[in-house]
């Protein structure tokens, strides 16, 4: 299991009720996935750079996860059907074992 990080981008409307529902949903997305959730932090309403579907703002989540290459195309699928979610990323952070073993 490797190592990553999601970040979205909920949508401004959403109050505090449904935000925690929002990364309740999220959480058991990648539970159902193979994986597990370590860390989450609600990074709060900031500015966007660009506006998305017309809005200028959203409230930031932050969260560390670990699950397999699988996984991460099954919560990848149901992240692209939330309709609260404007926008998310998923960046590996570990590093692959043989690759720093063949570059010194």
């Amino acid at each position: 299991m490797r190592q990553y990080e999601l970040t979205y981008i909920v949508h401004p409307r959403v109050d505090s009720e449904g935000l925690a529902a929002v990364i309740q949903e999220v959480t058991h997305i990648v539970e159902a996935s193979g994986g597990t959730v370590h860390k989450v932090e609600p990074w709060g309403l900031r500015r966007l750079a660009y506006p998305i579907r017309k809005v200028r703002e959203g409230q930031y989540v932050f969260m560390e996860i670990r699950m397999d290459a699988r996984g991460v195309a099954e919560v990848d699928r149901a992240l692209k059907l939330k309709e609260p979610i404007l926008r998310y990323l998923i960046v590996r952070t570990d590093e692959d074992e043989d690759e720093s073993e063949r570059n010194p």
